[in-house]
């Protein structure tokens, strides 16, 4: 079945005069991961040379250009295979400073080409590199060039407000909700927007053939695993609320073929748990699995697979908020918040970070009800919902 949707990507591999007279005779940088494809499969790197563009610089975000490090793991410059034939930069190195391109990894450049594919949720970095790559080439004179792509969870529902003053971070450099409900070129156009940059600076290849109630599904474009991580689209549907384990010292199911799907812990009553929560758009199912790597590795974990049954009504975020927070009481012996540094941070809780604020930890802390907040936090992410309108493209 051939795709009902055409990316920025797709435009340019058909031809579309109206984008590849942008790119034609200038100095092309791109910014690209193992997702950057189009409907047939060919990388973004493939279809812009048989575009007859040349591209002279490669750009790597978090994970690596080639796609093949684990969370939070730095990548070195340099070609993936060594094969490369130009040089390939990383947007995730040892340090903060390295998550921007450097005025040198930008020289010669006239434009920047994005095509990477988010999941739709605040924490996945992916457009949070795309904005720092379009402030750090604004600042050089340099064209920021968006090939737009679908949010796979479709651009309607939003859950989890957005984050309080004091609670940016590379899992969210600006205010968006959790489920933010926009495409990537619909996000740096807020940047664009919001942070006073040139509009001549940035310019979004928009899809066609998109609207907002899609989800990846009904777009009917292969999916690519776009981080290791992220194997499958019900990956990404659980995702905004299965990140949030990230916070916990509870497995997020790495180092299984189902991650975020799949997690739990050593010390886990999964059965009694499963019972406790009540879920919409779902089942979920008590087993016991072991990591291969990550938290509790080698040893045996009891916990559930969050299995997806009706992506309309499934709200993954307060999901999973109530399902750590059934963990914590159940075995609170064991429970604890994820203290190292996360995403450069090292002076808030990683749980913070994620929620926004230090609320829900409070309240679990005080093994208090959530249900109030959760309530207050809606209502802010709807609120977002109404506000983001003067960004949208679709």
């Amino acid at each position: 079945m051939s795709a009902r949707v055409r990316t920025g990507l797709d435009r340019i591999a058909q031809g579309d005069e109206s984008v590849l007279r942008r790119l034609r005779g200038r100095r092309v940088g791109l910014c690209a991961h193992p997702a950057s494809v189009d409907s047939q499969l060919r990388h973004a790197r493939c279809v812009l040379h048989d575009a007859g563009v040349t591209v002279h610089k490669l750009f790597g975000p978090e994970h690596g250009y080639g796609g093949e490090a684990q969370d939070m793991i730095s990548v070195r410059d340099g070609a993936p295979d060594g094969t490369q034939d130009v040089p390939v930069y990383s947007l995730y190195g040892s340090s903060e400073a390295d998550l921007s391109p450097s005025v040198e990894q930008l020289a010669g450049l006239d434009v920047i080409v994005i095509d990477l594919q988010d999941v739709g949720a605040r924490y996945y970095t992916f457009v949070w590199t795309a904005v720092l790559v379009l402030r750090a080439a604004a600042k050089a004179g340099i064209e920021t060039i968006v090939l737009d792509r679908p949010n796979p969870l479709g651009g309607e529902v939003v859950e989890g407000a957005p984050q309080r003053a004091g609670y940016r971070s590379f899992v969210g450099l600006c205010d968006v909700a959790v489920r933010h409900g926009m495409t990537l070129g619909e996000l740096c156009k807020r940047a664009q927007r919001s942070e006073g940059i040139d509009s001549a600076a940035l310019h979004v290849v928009g899809m066609q053939g998109y609207r907002r109630d899609m989800d990846f599904a009904a777009t009917g474009l292969p999916w690519v695993l776009p981080s290791p991580n992220m194997p499958t689209l019900d990956t990404a549907r659980v995702y905004p609320g299965g990140c949030l384990l990230e916070g916990t010292n509870l497995s997020e199911g790495r180092g299984t073929t189902r991650p975020f799907e799949i997690w739990g812990a050593p010390a886990l009553d999964a059965a009694a748990l499963a019972r406790a929560v009540h879920a919409e758009g779902c089942t979920l199912r008590p087993l016991s699995f072991t990591p291969t790597f990550h938290k509790h590795a080698t040893q045996r974990c009891f916990g559930v697979q969050v299995h997806v049954t009706d992506p309309r009504v499934f709200r993954s975020y307060a999901l999973y908020l109530r399902l750590i927070a059934q963990a914590r009481r159940r075995c609170a012996g064991a429970f604890a918040w994820r203290t190292e540094p996360y995403e450069f941070v090292t002076d808030r809780p990683a749980i913070d970070l994620l929620t926004g604020g230090p609320e829900f930890r409070s309240l679990v802390e005080a093994d208090l009800p959530i249900d109030e907040w959760l309530a207050h936090d809606d209502a802010a992410a709807q609120a977002f919902g109404a506000e983001r309108s003067v960004d949208l493209l679709y």
